[in-house]
């Protein structure tokens, strides 16, 4: 008995119940999800929030 697997898209959190183990655009549920979610890495939408603050390195430039 060949058994798919539960797949919950990140994106618009649709269900898919029984996905073939090999459905192409997995973690998601379609290539539209798929292709926001790069537009999201791409834009900068997916951020990792920090404290620290860049450093200030003019000095590296010489003079101005």
């Amino acid at each position: 008995m060949l058994r798919g697997v539960r797949i919950t898209c990140p994106i618009c959190k649709t269900v898919l119940e029984n996905a073939p183990d090999d459905h192409e655009p997995r973690p998601f549920c379609s290539a539209r999800c798929k292709l926001v979610d790069l537009g999201n890495w791409l834009n900068g939408s997916y951020r990792i929030p920090t404290t620290e603050r860049p450093e200030n390195n003019d000095e590296d430039f010489g003079p101005s």
